[in-house]
Parts: C-alpha cells; structure tokens; sequence
C-alpha cells in the first residue's frame, strides 16, 4: 500500500502541535483516527517514527528525516491545489503573518474580517512576537517588520510608516504637571524600550540639536506594555502612531512638546521569500493590507 497524504499530515500536524490529541482537535478528527493513521503510516514504512511517552511524543532518527519529505509532499500539494485556484480567481490556502503585539493587535487584527470577507479561501494563521523571527524557522509567509529593514535577503513590500510621537495621559500630567521643555523632562518618569537600544532616542530637539537619548525609569520589551503603562498614568512614552491613534482621537494620550518634536517615521515593511507571482495569497494579503494602510496614513 502506499502512503497517503491524510497520513503524512497526520505525521506533521502531531509534531506541530506536539501530541496527538491537539492534533486531532486541529484536524478535527478523533484521538484514535489520528492514532491509527501514525499506526498505518509505520507499518507501511516499517520503522518507528516517533516514540511515544505518557508526557511526550519524540521524533526518532528515521521520523526526522521523514518529517522533512513529507513536509515537501504537502507543501508541493498545497502549491498546486493554490496555482488550481488562482485560475478560479479564488486564491486558497494557509497563509502564515508575523507581526510585532502592538501591530498584530491594533493594524492586522482591526483589518480581518474584511480580509476574509474579500478572500474567504485564505486561511489566516497570525502569530505575534516581538523579536525577529526566522521565516524559514518558524514556516512564516510574511513577516511585518517595523523600522530600518536588515535582512537583505528578503522580498521586501513597503506598507508605509508611522510618526512617532512623545506622549502621556492626563492623570500623569496632572499629577507630575506638564514639561515646557526638553530639559524638564529629566525630571519626569520615562518610560522605555528594553531593546533594541534606538528605540530610546527620542524624536525631541535637545539644546545641541540632536535625538534625545533618554534614561528609562521603566523598561519593556513590547510597545503595548509601554502604551499600556501611559494608559495607567505611569510615565511618558515615546510611540508610533499606529498603536496610539485612538487613544489621541479619545484624549486618553496627548502629545508632549510638538514645537519641539522632530518628524520622524518608523518605515513598515512586508518580507517574504517566495514571490508575489508564485502565491495568490501572499500577493492579495500585500496588496490589501498596502491599499487599507494608505487610506489610514496621516
């Protein structure tokens, strides 16, 4: 008998979710069918695949180099199920997005439904970190990367950038009183990024004229925990547009020292490494996400 592609995504998919119950919960299927499936696909092969626990399921040798073909089959299935349906004009498929919380929250996750409604055969699977990703590592499609672009060895869509702003609620500003100057806020709690290190330079003109470089009071390694501390009235808070701008609108955040402030953008960008032309869904993402983000610049 030959191997069947139920059974090579049966393989994959307990590896992915690391057991065979969440698996069968992915695949909607029972514990016991995905059981037997792993059980057909070793006899057939005549090797163990993986080693099972009562805590943990481990691939063996032969299941890793395994793992590795199938994953090819599938993904040559799914190509080809998707080049089938771009011919329908109904591109179909997984489609894997990465993006920093603060953007995933307050850009990609406002923008779905009318994704879905437009493309309803595009299954979006979004996944958040604030650290660069692998995209090869982590099976990611498309990564939203925010600030200057390092990894030249990606496809690269400019989605437009963001003004960042110096900023703080008016509970903080009542209590601690507003700053009439660069200079006066050495005196305030300011709240920063944990890393990368640039992002505690201040788009504010000090008396030599450069970016202030700021001792943070309070440090994190997301911008959603920062925003949400100004929220809280803890401090002052230097943040792009993108993740503030209801916030400004509803006077939740104002802007500090605006005569002062110098224009600067943090510049979006969508990396990817197969191109636009091979997948109908990567291309109709871009193109969707660069046409609502050009209505939404300010």
């Amino acid at each position: 008998m030959k191997t069947t592609l139920d059974e090579l995504l049966a393989l994959t998919t307990v590896v992915d979710s690391g057991s065979i119950t969440a698996a069968a919960e992915q695949l909607g299927q029972t514990t016991s069918g995905v059981s037997r499936a792993l059980g057909r696909l070793e006899e057939k092969l005549a090797t163990t695949l993986l080693q099972r626990t009562t805590r943990r399921i481990e691939l063996t040798e032969e299941g890793q180099a395994f793992l590795a073909q199938a994953r090819k089959i599938l993904a040559a299935v799914d190509e080809a199920e998707e080049q089938m349906a771009v011919r329908r004009e109904k591109p179909a498929g997984r489609l894997r997005v990465n993006a920093a919380t603060p953007y995933m929250l307050h850009v990609v996750v406002p923008l779905v439904a009318d994704f879905r409604a437009l493309y309803p055969a595009i299954t979006l699977e979004l996944n958040s970190s604030d650290q660069i990703i692998d995209l090869l590592e982590h099976r990611t499609d498309i990564a939203i990367r925010i600030g200057t672009l390092q990894d030249s060895t990606l496809h690269a869509r400019p989605l437009g950038s963001n003004r960042l702003r110096v900023l703080a609620s008016p509970a903080y500003l009542k209590a601690h009183g507003r700053p009439k100057d660069v200079a006066a806020l050495v005196g305030h709690s300011l709240l920063g990024f944990a890393q990368p290190a640039h992002l505690n330079r201040w788009p504010l003109r000090t008396a030599a004229g450069d970016a202030l470089e700021i001792t943070p009071a309070v440090i994190a390694s997301s911008g959603e925990t920062l925003r949400q501390l100004a929220l809280a009235g803890a401090g002052v808070v230097c943040l792009a547009d993108f993740m503030t701008r209801t916030d400004r609108a509803r006077g939740d955040l104002v802007q500090l020292l605006p005569r002062d402030t110098q224009e600067v953008r943090q510049p979006v960008h969508a990396v990817y490494y197969r191109n636009t032309a091979l997948s109908a869904r990567i291309a109709c993402f871009l193109d969707f996400m660069a046409a609502r983000l050009a209505a939404q610049s300010e």
